[in-house]
């Protein structure tokens, strides 16, 4: 990775926990190098409970938010104030995002794919290329100083199939950073011990639970449980959190990358790996620069 110039990398995310899931590891070793890393939750996730309210629940996550970025070491974190589960991409919701990126002065940025599970996740995808070319016209949202040099867009990975699957152009072994990773998930405990096992595994009206699933996506995600099995104590957590994060499925697209990247990773050992794909919008980086920007 460049080592003499500091790198701005944006992390685009929905909902609070959706970067620290695709890109915390990764982002952990940005922080770790020197390089100002920011999160952004385009919406304050206030539908992602099942007991408490809106409001508390935006108010846990936000916390839960900056805990986590506490946790993986990096500069910032913001949560925009829009509705989760009700996002839309409109101007407004456009300008937001040219500001954000423009503010940043950002030379990474790191997004949704445009075809997921959640409308959130795809709105926010919209959002950021609707942006990509506007940083760098002065006359839309003149309130920020205009970029003078377009950032690189990345999709985070994910396994859908249609219309068109994940391709990555890097891969980046996030064993070196695991640990943090693995807390900066920790600190969404309203998402991995409480919801997300309740929307997708817990036994309803006392009946045989429901089929585990991986939050929609498969790739880098955790299944989903039974509640029941999930511990209470809190060094117990973590190392379920660990097991269940390690055993997620590697797609054979990104297993393939991450051995041309990683030659000499020893054969028989995990692959604990974060993929990206590069976005046609955007600047173009070569092959070499492709593979300098990004953590070794």
């Amino acid at each position: 990775m460049v080592s003499m110039e500091r790198l701005n990398v944006l992390a685009i995310g929905a909902h609070p926990d959706d970067c620290e899931i695709r890109v915390g590891g990764t982002a952990a070793r940005f922080a770790e190098a020197g390089h100002r890393v920011k999160f952004v939750a385009v919406t304050e996730g206030s539908a992602g409970h099942h007991i408490t309210s809106g409001p508390e629940t935006a108010l846990r996550r936000r916390g839960e938010a900056a805990e986590a970025g506490r946790r993986l070491g990096i500069a910032e974190v913001e949560v925009l104030p829009l509705a989760d589960g009700y996002l839309e991409p409109t101007m407004a919701n456009r300008l937001e995002i040219i500001r954000i990126i423009r503010q940043w002065k950002a030379d990474i940025v790191i997004t949704h794919r445009p075809n997921d599970y959640h409308a959130d996740h795809r709105y926010t995808s919209v959002l950021v290329q609707d942006a990509a070319y506007l940083v760098l016209v002065p006359r839309v949202c003149p309130q920020v100083e205009v970029l003078r040099a377009n950032p690189v867009f990345f999709y985070m990975e994910d396994a859908f199939q249609k219309p068109v699957r994940f391709t990555p152009s890097i891969v980046v072994d996030v064993a070196p950073s695991w640990q943090k990773k693995i807390a900066g998930l920790d600190a969404h405990a309203s998402q991995f011990y409480e919801w997300l096992p309740w929307v997708g595994g817990e036994k309803l009206g006392g009946g045989a639970p429901k089929k585990p699933s991986v939050d929609g996506s498969l790739a880098g995600g955790v299944p989903t449980v039974d509640g029941a099995t999930i511990p209470t104590d809190p060094a117990a957590r973590i190392a379920w959190l660990d097991a269940r994060f390690r055993s997620a499925p590697v797609q054979d697209s990104v297993r393939r990358a991450f051995e041309a990247r990683y030659p000499n990773h020893p054969a028989g050992t995990p692959i604990l790996a974060e993929a990206f794909e590069l976005c046609e919008y955007g600047r173009q980086p070569s092959a070499a620069e492709l593979d300098d920007l990004f953590p070794r």
